[in-house]
Protein backbone atom coordinates (compact mmCIF):
# COMPACT_ATOMS: atom_id res chain seq x y z
CA UNK A 1 0.00 0.00 0.00
CA UNK A 2 1.42 3.30 -0.94
CA UNK A 3 1.04 7.02 0.84
CA UNK A 4 -1.51 7.79 -0.76
CA UNK A 5 -3.84 5.05 -0.69
CA UNK A 6 -2.85 5.45 3.00
CA UNK A 7 -4.36 8.84 3.51
CA UNK A 8 -7.44 7.79 1.47
CA UNK A 9 -7.67 5.09 3.85
CA UNK A 10 -7.44 7.39 7.06
CA UNK A 11 -10.04 10.12 5.16
CA UNK A 12 -12.00 7.00 4.77
CA UNK A 13 -12.41 5.65 8.11
CA UNK A 14 -11.08 2.56 6.63
CA UNK A 15 -7.21 3.16 8.39
CA UNK A 16 -7.11 4.22 12.34
CA UNK A 17 -4.94 6.51 13.15
CA UNK A 18 -2.97 4.18 15.61
CA UNK A 19 -2.39 1.60 12.41
CA UNK A 20 -0.39 3.43 10.22
CA UNK A 21 2.90 1.94 11.70
CA UNK A 22 1.46 -1.44 9.98
CA UNK A 23 1.51 -0.14 6.38
CA UNK A 24 4.69 1.87 6.99
CA UNK A 25 8.48 0.98 7.00
CA UNK A 26 9.37 3.28 9.34
CA UNK A 27 8.43 5.51 12.79
CA UNK A 28 9.55 8.63 10.59
CA UNK A 29 7.42 7.87 7.44
CA UNK A 30 4.18 7.04 9.62
CA UNK A 31 4.35 10.35 11.37
CA UNK A 32 4.48 12.34 7.61
CA UNK A 33 1.64 10.14 6.54
CA UNK A 34 -0.91 10.82 9.62
CA UNK A 35 0.63 14.89 9.62
CA UNK A 36 -0.26 14.72 5.42
CA UNK A 37 -4.02 13.39 7.02
CA UNK A 38 -4.35 15.84 8.98
CA UNK A 39 -3.26 18.23 7.46
CA UNK A 40 -5.99 17.60 4.78
CA UNK A 41 -8.57 16.74 7.39
CA UNK A 42 -8.12 20.18 8.95
CA UNK A 43 -7.32 21.94 5.85
CA UNK A 44 -4.11 23.29 7.34
CA UNK A 45 -0.42 23.26 7.04
CA UNK A 46 1.91 22.27 9.32
CA UNK A 47 5.40 22.91 8.34
CA UNK A 48 6.76 24.16 11.39
CA UNK A 49 5.11 21.22 13.12
CA UNK A 50 7.17 18.67 10.34
CA UNK A 51 10.42 20.79 10.98
CA UNK A 52 12.15 18.57 14.16
CA UNK A 53 15.41 16.82 14.77
CA UNK A 54 13.65 14.19 17.20
CA UNK A 55 14.70 10.49 16.90
CA UNK A 56 11.31 9.82 16.64
CA UNK A 57 12.18 6.30 16.27
CA UNK A 58 12.33 6.06 19.49
CA UNK A 59 10.07 7.80 20.86
CA UNK A 60 7.17 6.32 19.30
CA UNK A 61 8.19 3.61 21.24
CA UNK A 62 8.15 5.05 24.71
CA UNK A 63 7.20 8.99 24.53
CA UNK A 64 4.13 9.70 21.99
CA UNK A 65 1.56 7.74 20.25
CA UNK A 66 0.16 8.70 17.02
CA UNK A 67 2.92 11.12 16.54
CA UNK A 68 2.76 14.08 13.29
CA UNK A 69 5.86 16.03 14.40
CA UNK A 70 7.17 18.20 17.53
CA UNK A 71 5.89 21.74 18.88
CA UNK A 72 8.95 24.26 19.85
CA UNK A 73 8.85 26.58 22.83
CA UNK A 74 11.40 29.14 23.05
CA UNK A 75 14.24 28.45 25.48
CA UNK A 76 16.25 30.85 27.43
CA UNK A 77 18.62 30.82 30.41
CA UNK A 78 18.59 32.79 33.10
CA UNK A 79 21.88 32.74 35.74
CA UNK A 80 24.44 32.19 37.07
CA UNK A 81 23.28 30.85 40.17
CA UNK A 82 25.07 29.76 42.67
CA UNK A 83 23.70 27.12 44.39
CA UNK A 84 24.91 26.00 48.17
CA UNK A 85 23.57 22.51 48.62
CA UNK A 86 24.07 19.07 49.98
CA UNK A 87 24.64 17.57 46.02
CA UNK A 88 24.87 20.87 43.86
CA UNK A 89 27.47 23.28 45.35
CA UNK A 90 28.47 25.64 42.02
CA UNK A 91 27.04 28.24 39.90
CA UNK A 92 24.39 27.11 36.97
CA UNK A 93 22.67 28.71 34.24
CA UNK A 94 19.16 27.82 34.05
CA UNK A 95 17.27 25.99 30.64
CA UNK A 96 13.77 27.80 31.02
CA UNK A 97 11.66 26.70 27.80
CA UNK A 98 8.31 29.20 28.04
CA UNK A 99 6.32 31.67 25.86
CA UNK A 100 5.86 34.26 29.08
CA UNK A 101 7.51 37.65 28.07
CA UNK A 102 9.42 39.02 31.25
CA UNK A 103 9.40 35.55 32.83
CA UNK A 104 13.13 34.41 31.79
CA UNK A 105 14.73 38.35 32.58
CA UNK A 106 12.59 37.99 36.04
CA UNK A 107 14.27 35.19 36.71
CA UNK A 108 17.43 36.11 35.39
CA UNK A 109 17.18 39.45 38.05
CA UNK A 110 16.38 36.72 41.03
CA UNK A 111 19.64 34.54 39.95
CA UNK A 112 21.83 38.35 39.83
CA UNK A 113 20.61 39.46 43.40
CA UNK A 114 20.85 35.40 44.92
CA UNK A 115 24.67 34.63 43.61
CA UNK A 116 25.86 38.41 44.70
CA UNK A 117 24.37 37.58 48.19
CA UNK A 118 26.69 34.33 48.08
CA UNK A 119 24.49 32.01 46.82
CA UNK A 120 21.06 30.02 47.73
CA UNK A 121 21.14 27.01 50.27
CA UNK A 122 19.50 24.47 49.33
CA UNK A 123 18.07 20.93 51.42
CA UNK A 124 16.35 18.06 50.05
CA UNK A 125 14.08 17.06 53.15
CA UNK A 126 12.99 13.70 51.95
CA UNK A 127 12.60 11.04 48.68
CA UNK A 128 9.47 9.28 47.68
CA UNK A 129 6.72 8.41 45.30
CA UNK A 130 3.62 7.05 46.31
CA UNK A 131 0.45 4.65 45.09
CA UNK A 132 -2.43 4.54 46.61
CA UNK A 133 -4.86 1.92 45.89
CA UNK A 134 -8.50 1.49 46.93
CA UNK A 135 -9.56 -2.27 48.34
CA UNK A 136 -13.21 -2.87 49.14
CA UNK A 137 -13.65 -5.15 51.67
CA UNK A 138 -16.97 -6.19 52.53
CA UNK A 139 -17.49 -3.97 56.03
CA UNK A 140 -16.00 -1.37 58.14
CA UNK A 141 -15.06 -4.56 60.20
CA UNK A 142 -13.63 -6.29 56.98
CA UNK A 143 -11.93 -3.11 56.26
CA UNK A 144 -10.08 -2.80 59.44
CA UNK A 145 -8.87 -6.41 58.99
CA UNK A 146 -7.47 -5.78 55.72
CA UNK A 147 -5.77 -2.69 57.14
CA UNK A 148 -4.32 -4.72 60.31
CA UNK A 149 -3.11 -7.64 57.35
CA UNK A 150 -0.93 -5.21 55.89
CA UNK A 151 0.56 -3.45 58.80
CA UNK A 152 2.04 -7.04 60.10
CA UNK A 153 2.90 -8.23 56.78
CA UNK A 154 4.85 -5.02 55.60
CA UNK A 155 8.48 -7.22 56.01
CA UNK A 156 6.79 -9.61 53.42
CA UNK A 157 4.90 -7.08 51.55
CA UNK A 158 8.49 -5.22 50.62
CA UNK A 159 10.18 -8.06 49.53
CA UNK A 160 7.63 -8.83 47.26
CA UNK A 161 7.12 -5.54 45.80
CA UNK A 162 10.64 -4.87 45.38
CA UNK A 163 11.22 -8.29 43.47
CA UNK A 164 9.19 -5.90 40.93
CA UNK A 165 12.57 -3.59 40.48
CA UNK A 166 16.07 -3.11 40.58
CA UNK A 167 15.83 0.67 42.01
CA UNK A 168 13.02 1.30 44.19
CA UNK A 169 12.46 0.39 47.89
CA UNK A 170 8.99 0.51 50.00
CA UNK A 171 9.84 2.48 52.80
CA UNK A 172 5.88 2.61 54.09
CA UNK A 173 2.66 1.90 54.12
CA UNK A 174 1.54 5.20 55.65
CA UNK A 175 -0.97 6.15 55.80
CA UNK A 176 -4.12 3.50 55.43
CA UNK A 177 -7.05 5.60 55.37
CA UNK A 178 -10.65 3.82 55.40
CA UNK A 179 -14.07 5.09 54.47
CA UNK A 180 -16.71 2.61 54.70
CA UNK A 181 -15.83 -0.86 53.29
CA UNK A 182 -12.80 0.99 51.20
CA UNK A 183 -8.99 0.96 52.12
CA UNK A 184 -6.64 3.46 50.89
CA UNK A 185 -3.02 2.38 51.71
CA UNK A 186 -0.38 4.52 50.69
CA UNK A 187 2.69 3.17 49.63
CA UNK A 188 5.87 5.03 49.89
CA UNK A 189 8.67 4.07 47.72
CA UNK A 190 12.48 5.64 47.21
CA UNK A 191 12.80 5.27 43.41
CA UNK A 192 16.44 6.82 42.00
CA UNK A 193 17.06 8.73 39.74
CA UNK A 194 13.58 7.74 38.01
CA UNK A 195 10.60 9.54 39.09
CA UNK A 196 9.40 6.45 40.01
CA UNK A 197 5.16 6.10 38.78
CA UNK A 198 5.95 2.93 36.57
CA UNK A 199 8.23 1.78 38.98
CA UNK A 200 5.87 1.84 42.03
CA UNK A 201 2.73 1.06 40.00
CA UNK A 202 4.28 -2.28 38.78
CA UNK A 203 5.61 -2.87 42.39
CA UNK A 204 2.05 -1.96 44.62
CA UNK A 205 -0.05 -4.41 41.50
CA UNK A 206 2.37 -6.94 42.90
CA UNK A 207 1.45 -6.96 46.34
CA UNK A 208 -2.29 -6.40 45.57
CA UNK A 209 -2.02 -9.92 43.93
CA UNK A 210 -0.85 -11.33 47.13
CA UNK A 211 -3.73 -9.10 49.65
CA UNK A 212 -6.46 -10.63 47.29
CA UNK A 213 -5.48 -13.97 47.53
CA UNK A 214 -5.57 -13.80 51.27
CA UNK A 215 -8.10 -11.53 52.29
CA UNK A 216 -11.91 -11.32 51.71
CA UNK A 217 -11.35 -8.20 49.60
CA UNK A 218 -11.15 -6.82 46.16
CA UNK A 219 -9.21 -3.92 44.80
CA UNK A 220 -11.07 -1.90 42.76
CA UNK A 221 -8.71 0.49 41.24
CA UNK A 222 -4.41 0.42 41.22
CA UNK A 223 -4.67 4.28 41.92
CA UNK A 224 -7.86 5.43 44.84
CA UNK A 225 -6.45 9.39 44.32
CA UNK A 226 -5.01 9.12 47.76
CA UNK A 227 -1.73 9.07 45.97
CA UNK A 228 -2.23 11.82 45.15
CA UNK A 229 -0.61 11.85 41.49
CA UNK A 230 -1.00 15.10 39.21
CA UNK A 231 -3.46 16.72 41.65
CA UNK A 232 -3.12 19.59 44.09
CA UNK A 233 -3.31 18.06 47.41
CA UNK A 234 -2.97 18.81 50.87
CA UNK A 235 -1.70 15.21 51.93
CA UNK A 236 1.20 15.69 49.69
CA UNK A 237 1.47 19.35 51.38
CA UNK A 238 1.96 17.25 54.51
CA UNK A 239 3.69 14.16 53.75
CA UNK A 240 5.58 15.38 50.49
CA UNK A 241 6.03 13.29 47.45
CA UNK A 242 8.93 13.08 44.69
CA UNK A 243 11.49 15.12 46.25
CA UNK A 244 10.67 17.21 48.71
CA UNK A 245 12.96 20.52 48.92
CA UNK A 246 13.67 23.67 50.64
CA UNK A 247 15.95 26.79 49.98
CA UNK A 248 16.14 30.15 51.89
CA UNK A 249 19.06 32.98 51.33
CA UNK A 250 20.14 36.21 53.43
CA UNK A 251 19.96 39.18 51.19
CA UNK A 252 21.71 42.29 52.79
CA UNK A 253 20.33 45.34 52.82
CA UNK A 254 22.30 47.23 50.26
CA UNK A 255 21.48 44.43 48.20
CA UNK A 256 17.56 44.18 48.18
CA UNK A 257 17.97 47.98 47.46
CA UNK A 258 20.62 48.41 44.80
CA UNK A 259 19.12 44.93 42.88
CA UNK A 260 16.01 44.60 44.03
CA UNK A 261 14.92 48.09 44.03
CA UNK A 262 12.77 47.78 47.39
CA UNK A 263 13.25 47.18 51.28
CA UNK A 264 12.72 43.98 53.08
CA UNK A 265 9.87 45.46 55.15
CA UNK A 266 7.91 45.76 52.13
CA UNK A 267 8.68 42.35 50.51
CA UNK A 268 7.68 40.55 53.97
CA UNK A 269 4.16 43.05 53.99
CA UNK A 270 3.29 41.74 50.43
CA UNK A 271 4.20 38.09 51.04
CA UNK A 272 1.64 37.98 54.42
CA UNK A 273 -0.78 40.35 52.43
CA UNK A 274 -0.51 38.24 48.87
CA UNK A 275 1.01 34.54 49.79
CA UNK A 276 -0.41 34.17 52.98
CA UNK A 277 -3.37 35.90 53.87
CA UNK A 278 -4.58 36.47 50.22
CA UNK A 279 -3.98 32.58 49.18
CA UNK A 280 -5.61 31.95 52.25
CA UNK A 281 -9.02 34.01 51.56
CA UNK A 282 -9.55 32.11 48.18
CA UNK A 283 -8.69 28.54 50.07
CA UNK A 284 -5.78 28.18 47.73
CA UNK A 285 -3.15 25.27 48.44
CA UNK A 286 -0.26 27.11 46.89
CA UNK A 287 0.77 29.56 49.52
CA UNK A 288 3.05 31.73 46.66
CA UNK A 289 3.16 33.78 44.44
CA UNK A 290 4.34 32.21 41.14
CA UNK A 291 6.00 28.61 41.70
CA UNK A 292 4.23 27.03 38.94
CA UNK A 293 5.97 29.66 36.37
CA UNK A 294 9.71 28.39 37.26
CA UNK A 295 8.58 24.98 37.52
CA UNK A 296 6.65 24.36 34.18
CA UNK A 297 9.70 26.12 32.35
CA UNK A 298 12.43 23.95 33.72
CA UNK A 299 10.14 21.13 33.15
CA UNK A 300 9.55 21.89 29.83
CA UNK A 301 13.42 22.38 28.86
CA UNK A 302 14.41 19.28 30.95
CA UNK A 303 11.65 16.81 29.84
CA UNK A 304 9.64 16.47 33.08
CA UNK A 305 6.20 14.96 33.06
CA UNK A 306 4.44 18.89 32.82
CA UNK A 307 1.51 17.22 34.29
CA UNK A 308 3.28 17.61 37.48
CA UNK A 309 3.89 21.33 37.76
CA UNK A 310 0.16 21.09 39.44
CA UNK A 311 2.06 19.48 42.45
CA UNK A 312 5.16 21.40 42.31
CA UNK A 313 3.17 24.59 42.31
CA UNK A 314 2.20 23.56 46.23
CA UNK A 315 4.78 25.11 48.68
CA UNK A 316 5.07 28.11 51.03
CA UNK A 317 7.36 31.34 50.70
CA UNK A 318 8.41 32.63 54.01
CA UNK A 319 10.08 36.25 54.18
CA UNK A 320 11.33 38.26 57.51
CA UNK A 321 12.91 41.49 58.08
CA UNK A 322 16.21 40.60 59.87
CA UNK A 323 17.24 44.24 61.13
CA UNK A 324 17.08 45.76 57.06
CA UNK A 325 18.49 42.40 55.66
CA UNK A 326 16.08 40.19 53.80
CA UNK A 327 15.12 36.14 54.91
CA UNK A 328 13.71 34.29 51.81
CA UNK A 329 12.76 30.89 51.83
CA UNK A 330 10.55 28.38 49.15
CA UNK A 331 9.75 25.10 50.48
CA UNK A 332 8.48 22.66 48.05
CA UNK A 333 7.19 19.31 49.48
CA UNK A 334 5.72 17.87 45.98
CA UNK A 335 8.75 17.70 43.01
CA UNK A 336 8.22 14.71 41.38
CA UNK A 337 11.46 14.52 39.06
CA UNK A 338 13.79 12.37 37.01
CA UNK A 339 17.21 12.52 35.27
CA UNK A 340 16.61 9.53 33.96
CA UNK A 341 13.93 7.70 31.66
CA UNK A 342 10.48 8.82 30.29
CA UNK A 343 11.24 12.16 28.54
CA UNK A 344 14.39 13.29 29.73
CA UNK A 345 16.05 10.80 26.86
CA UNK A 346 14.29 12.78 24.49
CA UNK A 347 17.43 14.57 22.36
CA UNK A 348 16.31 18.07 23.38
CA UNK A 349 15.41 17.45 26.82
CA UNK A 350 18.86 15.86 27.34
CA UNK A 351 20.26 18.60 26.76
CA UNK A 352 18.58 21.01 28.60
CA UNK A 353 19.78 18.16 31.64
CA UNK A 354 23.44 18.75 30.43
CA UNK A 355 23.19 22.31 30.31
CA UNK A 356 22.86 21.89 34.29
CA UNK A 357 25.16 19.17 34.38
CA UNK A 358 22.30 16.70 35.71
CA UNK A 359 22.07 14.42 33.17
CA UNK A 360 22.08 10.19 33.58
CA UNK A 361 22.49 8.54 36.96
CA UNK A 362 23.21 9.69 40.50
CA UNK A 363 22.29 13.54 39.30
CA UNK A 364 18.30 13.66 40.38
CA UNK A 365 18.83 14.95 43.91
CA UNK A 366 21.49 17.74 42.72
CA UNK A 367 18.70 18.87 40.31
CA UNK A 368 16.30 18.96 42.47
CA UNK A 369 18.59 21.41 44.77
CA UNK A 370 18.70 23.06 41.42
CA UNK A 371 15.16 23.30 40.86
CA UNK A 372 14.39 24.75 44.27
CA UNK A 373 17.13 27.59 43.73
CA UNK A 374 15.25 28.41 40.73
CA UNK A 375 11.83 28.85 41.94
CA UNK A 376 13.63 30.77 44.60
CA UNK A 377 14.80 32.97 42.32
CA UNK A 378 11.77 33.24 40.29
CA UNK A 379 9.67 34.32 43.38
CA UNK A 380 12.23 36.53 45.37
CA UNK A 381 12.16 38.30 41.69
CA UNK A 382 8.24 38.44 41.71
CA UNK A 383 7.24 39.67 45.25
CA UNK A 384 10.27 42.19 45.04
CA UNK A 385 8.80 44.01 41.41
CA UNK A 386 5.55 43.53 43.27
CA UNK A 387 6.75 45.49 46.53
CA UNK A 388 8.09 48.01 44.32
CA UNK A 389 5.11 48.38 42.04
CA UNK A 390 7.28 47.42 39.02
CA UNK A 391 5.26 44.32 37.63
CA UNK A 392 3.14 46.28 35.04
CA UNK A 393 6.12 48.73 33.95
CA UNK A 394 8.54 45.11 32.98
CA UNK A 395 5.41 43.05 31.59
CA UNK A 396 4.83 46.37 29.00
CA UNK A 397 8.26 46.65 28.43
CA UNK A 398 9.32 42.93 27.83
CA UNK A 399 6.00 41.13 27.70
CA UNK A 400 3.29 43.12 25.95
CA UNK A 401 1.38 41.28 22.69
Amino acid sequence: MNREEIVNGLIEGKIKLYQVEKYTSSANEAVDIRREFIEKFSSSSLDKIADYTLDMEKASKKNIENPIGTIQIPIGVAGPLKVNGKYCNREVYLPLATSEGALVASINRGCSSITLAGGVNTNIISDKMTRAPVIKAKSASGAIEVKNWIENNFDELKSLAETTTNHGKLIKIDPILIVGSYVYPRFVYSTGDSMGMNMVTIATEKILEKLENENDAIHIALSGNVCVDKKPASINMIEGRGKSVTADIIIPEDIVKTKLKTTASSIVEVNIAKNLIGSASAGSMAFNAHYANMIGAIFLATGQDVAHVVEGSLGITTAEDRNGDLYFSVNLPDLPIATVGGGTSLETANEGLQILGVSGSNKVLEFAEIVAGCVLAGELSLVSALSAGHLARAHKELGRE
